[in-house]
Protein backbone atom coordinates (compact mmCIF):
# COMPACT_ATOMS: atom_id res chain seq x y z
CA UNK A 1 0.00 0.00 0.00
CA UNK A 2 1.77 2.98 -0.90
CA UNK A 3 2.11 5.96 1.45
CA UNK A 4 -0.41 8.92 1.58
CA UNK A 5 1.83 11.86 2.89
CA UNK A 6 -1.78 14.02 3.07
CA UNK A 7 -3.32 11.19 5.08
CA UNK A 8 -1.96 12.82 8.55
CA UNK A 9 -2.55 16.48 7.44
CA UNK A 10 -4.57 18.46 9.36
CA UNK A 11 -6.90 20.51 7.41
CA UNK A 12 -8.39 23.58 8.03
CA UNK A 13 -11.73 25.11 6.73
CA UNK A 14 -11.04 29.32 5.32
CA UNK A 15 -12.60 30.48 8.10
CA UNK A 16 -10.73 28.30 10.58
CA UNK A 17 -7.51 29.56 8.86
CA UNK A 18 -8.31 33.07 8.88
CA UNK A 19 -9.12 32.71 12.71
CA UNK A 20 -5.81 31.40 13.12
CA UNK A 21 -3.52 34.15 11.23
CA UNK A 22 -6.20 36.33 12.26
CA UNK A 23 -6.59 38.22 8.61
CA UNK A 24 -10.08 37.75 6.59
CA UNK A 25 -10.85 34.33 4.67
CA UNK A 26 -10.72 36.70 1.13
CA UNK A 27 -7.23 36.87 2.83
CA UNK A 28 -6.70 33.35 3.26
CA UNK A 29 -8.21 32.53 -0.31
CA UNK A 30 -5.63 35.16 -1.89
CA UNK A 31 -2.70 33.00 0.26
CA UNK A 32 -4.24 29.62 -1.15
CA UNK A 33 -4.39 31.47 -5.12
CA UNK A 34 -0.90 32.56 -4.60
CA UNK A 35 0.78 29.44 -3.39
CA UNK A 36 1.81 31.16 0.29
CA UNK A 37 -0.71 28.10 1.51
CA UNK A 38 -1.64 24.59 0.46
CA UNK A 39 -5.23 23.99 -0.05
CA UNK A 40 -7.37 21.68 -1.87
CA UNK A 41 -11.41 21.20 -2.68
CA UNK A 42 -12.85 18.33 -1.53
CA UNK A 43 -16.36 17.19 -1.54
CA UNK A 44 -19.53 17.61 -3.45
CA UNK A 45 -20.11 20.76 -3.42
CA UNK A 46 -16.58 21.30 -3.36
CA UNK A 47 -15.19 23.34 -0.71
CA UNK A 48 -11.71 24.43 0.20
CA UNK A 49 -9.65 23.05 2.79
CA UNK A 50 -6.18 24.49 4.02
CA UNK A 51 -3.51 22.32 5.51
CA UNK A 52 -2.53 23.18 9.04
CA UNK A 53 1.22 22.66 8.29
CA UNK A 54 0.88 24.90 5.49
CA UNK A 55 -0.73 27.75 8.09
CA UNK A 56 2.82 27.13 10.53
CA UNK A 57 4.76 26.93 7.83
CA UNK A 58 3.81 30.72 6.56
CA UNK A 59 3.76 31.96 9.98
CA UNK A 60 7.55 30.70 10.56
CA UNK A 61 8.38 32.47 7.25
CA UNK A 62 6.70 35.85 8.05
CA UNK A 63 8.64 35.85 11.20
CA UNK A 64 11.87 35.20 9.96
CA UNK A 65 11.14 37.83 6.96
CA UNK A 66 10.40 40.40 10.10
CA UNK A 67 13.69 39.08 11.69
CA UNK A 68 15.67 39.25 8.56
CA UNK A 69 14.65 42.78 8.20
CA UNK A 70 15.01 44.11 11.62
CA UNK A 71 18.85 43.34 11.60
CA UNK A 72 18.71 44.78 8.09
CA UNK A 73 17.14 48.26 9.21
CA UNK A 74 19.67 47.78 12.45
CA UNK A 75 22.84 47.73 10.35
CA UNK A 76 21.61 50.70 8.06
CA UNK A 77 21.42 52.62 11.31
CA UNK A 78 24.78 52.25 11.64
CA UNK A 79 27.80 54.78 11.32
CA UNK A 80 29.57 53.39 8.79
CA UNK A 81 32.35 55.95 9.17
CA UNK A 82 32.93 54.77 12.24
CA UNK A 83 33.13 51.06 11.81
CA UNK A 84 35.70 52.33 8.45
CA UNK A 85 37.96 53.83 11.34
CA UNK A 86 37.18 57.57 9.68
CA UNK A 87 35.09 60.04 11.12
CA UNK A 88 33.71 60.92 14.43
CA UNK A 89 33.61 57.93 17.36
CA UNK A 90 30.34 58.22 19.00
CA UNK A 91 30.42 56.26 21.70
CA UNK A 92 34.76 56.01 21.78
CA UNK A 93 35.87 53.40 24.41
Amino acid sequence: MPDNPTSDARMLAPAEAAEVLGVSVDEVMELVQSAQLRGIRVGSPARWRIEQDSIARYIDDRAEEARRMALWRQSNEASFPELWGTGIIRNGD
